[in-house]
């Protein structure tokens, strides 16, 4: 059963790739055609399917909309009803996030992951995610180092967690930069954490209110719904250390995806990995960090759940009363990254300026989102800011340098 609370407002009309000149018309006829490609050139997959990725490929810009072939799949049902109101109709004339999800889901369909065969089990984006991680070691360094200082002086220092604690919410919301399906991955120098040039591109700042939140909730649970793997989730898992190590939280809870998704979202097995690269690194800040989370997941004050409603279509205001129940238990849910926050305004057209309250008032808990702008999607922010950024940047929307920290408590 699914959640039916609906934001008090109005709904808007949903995005969609027809609009001429926007960057949803960007990613649907172009962007999503070279991730589909470049799954071919990172994988060894048999000539047929490369030959099905590649008409999946020319199809996106101008043709139709293209139904599953029953792969098997825990949630081959409900897609069969996701995509009814769409078959047959132009990838470009219907609401982006359906496209997305369902492009992705289409190329798992297409590689057999779920089918039993040479494809099972096989994350297309796996070698785009290995080299994400490997490739910023040195800033994974540095930031393990530096919570391992603060960790060390925090009963010296009474300024300390609040410092770590603030440091941490930037390097979580910054670390999304490096998102994968922008193909960006090698473009981003991640080697320098200055956390005045962080905060000086942040729209909505709530920083000094999540840290009153989560110091007066200590020894609470808090949820993290989970956006990409490599350097991010590095952050992620750090924040997660802290906030364990502190004492400022008794458990964490990690929301991930069950596949794999929007190239670089990050599943169970990506948490699983990322330990096991830290505890194998050889460097002493890195692998205390990592066997402090592998003792929390041995404890039960890290969890790891994943859920077929994360990689949906559906807004999160659609979401499962299983879902909406656990959260309800949650001091603070944290939710990561674009795609998400398009899900929590339902990938709608909502003016800029919009209370974000009024839009999300049925989600169950206190929430945080943490994002860096890449669509033309947001509410929220005050009109001067607006007008300022839009003078400043014609592309505040959707290249990335942009953010928000964003709190709603009721």
């Amino acid at each position: 059963m699914t959640q039916s609370r609906i934001p008090r407002l109005p709904l808007p009309a949903p995005l969609k790739g027809a609009e001429t000149g926007s960057f949803t018309e960007f990613t649907v006829t172009q962007r999503m055609p070279a991730i589909a490609r470049r799954v071919i050139i990172e994988n060894s997959f048999h000539t047929i399917v490369n030959n099905s990725l590649e008409q999946l490929a020319a199809t996106l810009p101008k043709g139709y909309v293209q139904p599953l072939v029953d792969d098997t799949g825990v949630d081959i049902v409900e897609w069969n009803e996701y995509q009814q109101p769409y078959l047959g109709k132009r990838w470009i004339d219907i609401p982006w996030f359906f496209a997305e999800t369902y492009f992705y889901r289409l190329i798992l369909n297409i590689t057999g992951y779920f089918s039993p065969g040479e494809g099972h089990g096989i994350d297309p984006f796996a070698q785009q995610k290995r080299q994400g991680l490997e490739t910023s070691f040195d800033s994974t360094a540095k930031i393990c180092h530096q919570v391992n200082r603060w960790l060390d002086n925090r009963e010296r220092e009474t300024h300390v967690l609040e410092d770590g604690l603030a440091s941490l919410l930037y390097f979580a919301l910054w670390g999304n930069r490096v998102d994968l399906s922008l193909w960006s991955a090698f473009e981003t120098d991640r080697s320098q954490f200055d956390i005045q040039s962080l905060k000086a591109h942040i729209l909505v700042n709530h920083v000094a209110d999540v840290i009153n939140l989560i110091s007066s909730n200590q020894q609470g649970r808090f949820d993290v719904v989970v956006d990409n793997a490599g350097f991010e989730l590095v952050c992620d898992l750090c924040l997660v250390d802290f906030l364990l190590c502190s004492g400022l939280a008794k458990q964490v809870k990690l929301h991930l995806k069950p596949h794999p998704t929007f190239v670089s979202d990050a599943m169970i097995q990506d948490v699983h990995q990322t330990i096991e690269f830290f505890a194998n690194s050889n460097h002493v800040d890195v692998s205390s960090v990592a066997n402090r989370l592998q003792q929390y997941l041995d404890n039960e004050q890290l969890i790891l759940s994943s859920d077929y409603f994360w990689t949906s279509p559906l807004a999160f205001w659609e979401m499962p009363s299983s879902i909406s129940s656990d959260l309800t238990a949650s001091n603070l849910t944290i939710i990561k990254g674009d795609a998400n926050y398009r899900r929590l305004l339902g990938d709608r057209h909502w003016d800029y300026t919009t209370n974000i309250s009024d839009i999300i008032s049925y989600f169950p808990a206190p929430m945080l989102a943490l994002r860096t702008l890449k669509s033309e999607v947001a509410a929220g922010i005050k009109l001067e800011v607006v007008e300022q950024v839009a003078q400043s940047d014609t592309n505040w929307l959707t290249n990335g340098q942009w953010g928000v920290i964003q709190l709603v408590t009721a």
